[in-house]
């Protein structure tokens, strides 16, 4: 399974459940990342013919990244409760305005999306960790034109969404608008008791809030969740289980499946059972479904996207590219990169491949941690990192 010092641009790995070890065939570790200023010399790698350079800088926490349908880039600071944009008006790649856009009614805000899907949106909506608000909007506002309105009782705080535990909520909408799709992730690590309640799940809702049902459960902590360009498919990009060794249970990147389940906290990747809940639930055990791509344990697979610009080569059209904010319960530490998502003929692989890579130096400490990503209008495709707060452009330069 290797760690970060096997990593390179271009380097794929195909996971399978034939290839998960025993539970528990090595100990469970605490090792947390040493966060370090970036050295003198470091640099990003990504493929030959791609261009990284810093893009912006300053920010705290940017831990979520949208484009805007006139160009303009959305940067959710979690921590700071605050949202942002940035502006690039002489067309050179790099942003000249940074302008708050709103700091009102936010709770550790993370998915935004804008609403109705397209060109021409009304609104851009927020999932703060406690509930989902909406502001006004139109084609390059800078600041909000009008003050949050909450949305339903489900999504507003006591209600569906709640603090605590797996704070992101992930928000995306069906291609016509008529459903919101709101990820919540699990409170603990494996537990079942009563406080998982509604949580460890992907909830659909009409636009206004309204309609609550479950889309997809079992679902340990979907970070990132978009709908796939063209089609009506969600997927999702998941941090799994830790406390079973290092390479036991891999994160994922799939597709979600309408009522389907996905085997936390009893299950993973199929019927295979979580020691720490033996014998519970054999009723679910063949239902358990098995995600598209598995990615290595701990990996901590945050936010993804669908490459639908028009910059890079033609290979890359449709594919996902993921962040990997890297591990913690991990002997030899892995993530810490942005990958790539192969797909062929409108189908998924089922592998994945490094993109960029190089936040982690030779003794092992760690200068950056990639958490957001989105596809400039431009077709660049930019990524965050918490770690300093900064934001990065990958351009294809021939």
């Amino acid at each position: 399974m290797g760690g970060w010092a096997e990593d390179a641009p271009g380097v794929r790995r195909k996971i399978t459940v034939q290839d998960l070890p025993p539970p528990n065939e090595t100990r469970s570790v605490d090792n947390e990342p040493k966060i370090v200023a970036r050295p003198e010399g470091a640099e990003l790698r990504a493929p030959p013919g791609f261009k990284i350079e810093q893009y912006a800088s300053g920010f705290r926490d940017p831990r979520y990244l949208l484009t805007a349908p006139n160009g303009d880039i959305f940067v959710v600071e979690s921590r700071a409760d605050q949202i942002k944009v940035l502006r690039d008006t002489a067309g050179d790649g790099k942003p000249d305005v940074t302008q708050l856009f709103t700091q009102d009614h936010l709770r550790k805000p993370f998915g935004i999306a804008f609403y109705p899907p397209g060109a021409d949106p009304q609104y851009l909506y927020v999932a703060n960790t406690d509930g989902i608000i909406r502001f006004p909007y139109r084609n390059g506002d800078l600041k909000a034109r009008g003050p949050a309105e909450k949305l339903g009782a489900h999504l507003s705080p006591g209600g569906l969404l709640r603090g605590g535990g797996h704070w992101t909520r992930g928000l995306a909408f069906s291609p016509d608008g008529k459903k919101m799709y709101v990820s919540i992730g699990s409170l603990t690590n494996d537990s079942d008791d009563r406080a998982e309640q509604d949580r460890a799940r992907i909830f659909e809702f009409n636009s206004d809030g309204t309609g609550q049902k479950v889309y997809a459960w079992g679902i340990r902590n979907a970070v990132g969740i978009k709908v796939r360009p063209g089609t009506k498919e969600l997927w999702m990009s998941t941090n799994e289980r830790d406390e079973l060794g290092d390479n036991l249970v891999p994160d994922y990147i799939s597709s979600v499946r309408p009522d389907g389940f996905y085997n936390w906290p009893w299950f993973y990747l199929g019927n295979h059972q979580d020691p720490r809940h033996d014998g519970a639930h054999p009723e679910l055990a063949k239902k358990v479904i098995v995600p598209d791509v598995l990615v290595q344990a701990h990996s901590a697979s945050l936010n993804l996207c669908f490459y639908d610009g028009k910059q890079f080569p033609e290979e890359y059209r449709g594919d996902i590219f993921a962040a990997f904010h890297g591990s913690w319960n991990r002997s030899r530490p892995t993530g810490y990169k942005i990958v790539r998502v192969p797909f062929r003929d409108g189908k998924v692989l089922g592998e994945y491949e490094d993109f960029v890579t190089g936040f982690v130096i030779s003794n092992g400490d760690v200068w950056g941690r990639p958490v957001g990503v989105t596809v400039a209008k431009d077709g660049s495709l930019l990524f965050s990192e918490d770690a300093h707060g900064t934001i990065w452009r990958v351009s294809y330069t021939r």
